[in-house]
């Protein structure tokens, strides 16, 4: 017992030396465009939806986990803003048609994706595409009152996105790249207005600490009008309810997830060594008396002291009809020579004695009293049509 003590010990201080020193140990930059609003990464959004605050200081931010259609439709939403930032949207159209009802009435709909998908795509008649420059795309807007003296440009191609195709009776290029290519577009619907923009990773935090993505990002969300309310879309970016579990922090942070891993494996190991080791004599149990023999000896005493042949007899043909309707399927309402040969030929059993047995049953089924040796007749061609048939009484 000393020595697993030691072991146990020992084994204790190498699980918290490991802890710490991953603990410790630098975490490498995640550099994955997520764009989720809790994100602290380069390409997560948290940053720009902390800070919508200072861009808009009168209204309520609200987010929602809803699709377009069932956020757009009906009275969920206010008079506002909605911004929806993703890596990819679709839209059907269900969604589009509830999205554009909700832009007549007055308000304001900003989207920023990668990819566009489904019935917008072929109602606005866009899509977007990738520049594929040798060095980094600048980006700036044509609007001559926004519009910077020289470019944005940023670095890691986060502004390469552009839009290849769009319906310039519809749509008004308000962002373009060096190329002269549409990056912001606006469509006009009643009184409201829907902005599209192809670049999401300049809204994303490795952007905004910088001066001029911080610039950009003001300006381009400065087409949004003043509003009481501005919501925040969940629900194309595919993020997800945040995690209440208790857990969440062990599972949160690589070191203590391995750690939890290792101590539930220690533990596991250390109570079946300690089960091999202490475990129990087992009791022998008596197996429970079987108590059928007595019953049937019980009854069978009462029913011979009675002496009520009759219902015996009566009991007995009942069973043997219900076993044979039961195992070959036969009717028994009529017991005459055509079923007699059948059920020969289904048991397999002589024509003779299959016509005794059910001259038998059709006697006694008719008779108010029955003697000793007509019931013991009739319990020998029952046995023996059991016997013959290869049935247990299991």
């Amino acid at each position: 017992m000393k020595d697993f003590k030691i072991y146990i010990t020992i084994a204790s201080l190498l699980l918290i030396g490991y802890v710490v020193a991953q603990y410790n140990k630098p975490k490498p930059v995640n550099w994955q465009s997520t764009l989720y609003y809790k994100d602290k990464i380069p390409f997560g959004t948290y940053l720009l939806y902390d800070r919508l605050k200072d861009i808009y200081p009168e209204a309520e931010l609200t987010r929602t986990n809803k699709s377009a259609y069932n956020a757009f439709h009906g009275d969920s939403l206010q008079q506002g803003n909605y911004i929806i930032i993703a890596k990819n949207i679709t839209l059907n159209k269900f969604d589009f048609e509830a999205m554009v009802k909700y832009i007549k009435a007055g308000n304001s709909v900003f989207m920023s994706a990668f990819e566009w998908r489904g019935f917008i795509t072929d109602t606005l008649k866009m899509e977007s595409r990738a520049e594929y420059a040798t060095k980094n795309v600048s980006i700036n807007f044509t609007n001559p009152q926004l519009k910077a003296s020289n470019n944005y440009v940023f670095k890691r191609d986060i502004a390469n996105q552009y839009f290849s195709e769009l319906d310039t009776a519809k749509a008004m290029v308000i962002g373009k790249n060096y190329a002269d290519h549409a990056t912001f577009l606006s469509y006009k619907f009643g009184k409201g207005t829907l902005y599209l923009c192809a670049t999401p990773d300049v809204f994303t935090n490795y952007s905004l600490l910088t001066p001029q993505g911080a610039d950009y990002v003001s300006k381009a969300l400065s087409y949004l009008p003043r509003a009481q309310h501005v919501y925040w879309d969940q629900y194309q970016n595919g993020d997800i309810p945040e995690d209440i579990s208790p857990l969440r922090v062990f599972f949160g942070n690589p070191a203590l997830q391995w750690a939890y891993y290792l101590s539930l494996g220690s533990i596991l190991l250390f109570v079946f060594y300690e089960m091999k080791r202490r475990q129990r004599v087992i009791p022998v149990i008596e197996p429970l008396p079987n108590s059928t023999l007595d019953f049937v000896t019980v009854v069978g005493q009462v029913y011979y002291e009675k002496r009520n042949n009759a219902n015996i007899a009566h009991k007995k043909v009942i069973y043997l009809l219900d076993h044979i309707r039961e195992r070959y399927r036969l009717k028994t309402s009529k017991l005459n020579q055509e079923f007699i040969d059948i059920l020969s030929q289904k048991t397999g059993i002589d024509g003779g004695f299959a016509n005794s047995l059910i001259s038998a049953v059709n006697f006694i089924s008719t008779q108010q009293q029955v003697t000793d040796r007509e019931l013991i007749e009739l319990n020998k061609l029952i046995e023996k049509f059991y016997s013959q048939t290869g049935y247990n009484g299991k």
